[in-house]
């Protein structure tokens, strides 16, 4: 197989045709009605529902697998698909279902002079590329999105998922067949030759979503002239402000933390304002040792109780794992500059009472979240109300954050005239209204 000079091999004429045939069916959904994609989710869901036992069955087999190859913790958190959390996904199937259209929402509606009429249109992008570590059920949540928007999908789950996403692939085949929309708008690649060679696909894939770990995006990113949206590292911190109610603060660390350790949404510093941390530490040491959470402090944190010394490397670590490092600051604005230095402009927390802290953190934290009062977990598209999410985004320009139906959807300029010519503009023969019209 030939190689470009990066490493990455030319994709196969087998990918080529599989990724064009996506490509030509992604077409014709994009002009399918909101009803016909409508009824596909439905279609879907129901498949899902109908397979659960294989696909759990076929999940056991994963984490059966994983345990033998010894995996991280992390990775087989990330892995397993049990009945309630694959119900969980159906739900966000159906949800997606009863969202408003993304396609076709005029954005601008202009008069530029009469007759001549300037609108802008929402349309899909086209064909997202999706690669995946470990989480089935990104599989079920990026299809659900790809088809309710118009867009068609080339999948890549990792090798760990092989018979987990073989067996949700089948399913949501099977739905798309009961519906209006042509199954080939889902492809699911298998091979890591494939993954490499959807990085070279520019012209057939219009956008890359990477789900994984920093190495895995990094790779995409340097690899591919296709956009890339995702985030690489998910270094998210909560501060615990001078005026913080403790309890509460105690109860959103210990949730931002534990409720799911392995999540780029948790928790992997926590900020404790010196005026707090008398108090607050000795509550959250003896609350994390209950919940089997490895602290790591800075020296006043561990004057404080804190066992094991931090490590310079820990600032700014993503550990995906029940470790969490604790460092005392002086000063909000030595939390600000903690965060702007470490954090990876994922989400970010505080717990305060004073109402000028709390505007200062949330204006000064450049990050795609930035919370108050409320653990950092929230930060997810089904909990946004968006249905599911392909990814999320630290980058600046949007979309942003958790990426749901408005992140999979561009925009055209449609125009209509009636033999309007620049010419007669230029020569003052005409002049333009610029006038605003009812969207």
């Amino acid at each position: 197989m030939a190689s470009t000079p990066s490493g990455v091999p030319d994709p196969s004429p087998e990918l080529l045709s599989r990724a064009g045939a996506v490509r030509r069916a992604a077409m014709a959904l994009g002009q399918a009605s909101d009803d016909q994609r409508r009824q596909a989710l439905s279609a879907m869901a129901q498949a899902l529902e109908q397979a659960t036992g294989t696909i759990v069955a076929a999940n056991a087999a994963d984490l059966e697998a994983a345990a033998a190859e010894q995996l991280a913790p992390a990775l087989v958190a990330r892995l397993r698909l049990d009945a309630a959390k694959l119900s969980g996904a159906i739900d966000g199937v159906r949800q997606l279902v009863d969202l408003p259209d993304p396609v076709g929402r005029r954005q601008l509606h202009t008069e530029l002079d009469q007759g001549l009429v300037l609108e802008r249109i929402t349309v899909p992008l086209g064909v997202v590329g999706v690669i995946f570590e470990a989480r089935p059920d990104a599989l079920i949540q990026i299809a659900a999105l790809a088809i309710r928007s118009g867009n068609g999908a080339l999948l890549k789950g990792g090798r760990e998922a092989s018979r987990s996403c073989a067996a949700i692939f089948t399913a949501l085949q099977k739905g798309l067949a009961a519906s209006a929309v042509d199954p080939a708008a889902l492809a699911l690649l298998t091979t890591r030759q494939e993954s490499l060679g959807l990085l070279k696909l520019d012209g057939l894939v219009d956008l890359i979503i990477p789900r994984g770990s920093n190495e895995l995006v990094r790779f995409i990113q340097d690899h591919t002239r296709i956009p890339v949206l995702g985030h690489a590292d998910g270094v998210c911190h909560l501060l615990v402000d001078r005026a913080a109610d403790l309890y509460q603060a105690l109860r959103l660390a210990i949730d931002s933390k534990t409720q799911y350790p392995a999540a780029c949404n948790a928790i992997e510093t926590l900020l404790v304002h010196r005026d707090a941390a008398a108090v607050f530490l000795p509550l959250a040491i003896a609350a994390f040792a209950a919940a089997a959470v490895e602290l790591r402090g800075c020296p006043l944190a561990c004057g404080l109780g804190v066992a094991i010394a931090a490590s310079d490397d820990d600032w700014g670590r993503e550990f995906s794992d029940r470790i969490l490092a604790v460092k005392v600051v002086n000063s909000l604005d030595e939390a600000l500059e903690h965060i702007a230095r470490h954090g990876s402009r994922h989400t970010d927390a505080i717990c305060t009472n004073d109402p000028e802290a709390a505007r200062r953190f949330l204006a000064a934290v450049d990050s795609a979240g930035v919370f108050l009062n409320c653990s950092t977990r929230f930060a997810d598209g089904f909990r946004y109300g968006f249905g599911a999410e392909v990814g999320i985004s630290t980058q600046t320009l949007p979309p942003r954050g958790p990426v749901g139906l408005e992140g999979l959807v561009t925009y055209r300029y449609h125009l209509r005239g009636e033999g309007h010519i620049v010419a007669d503009y230029a020569s003052g023969k005409s002049r333009f209204t610029h006038r605003s019209l009812p969207r």
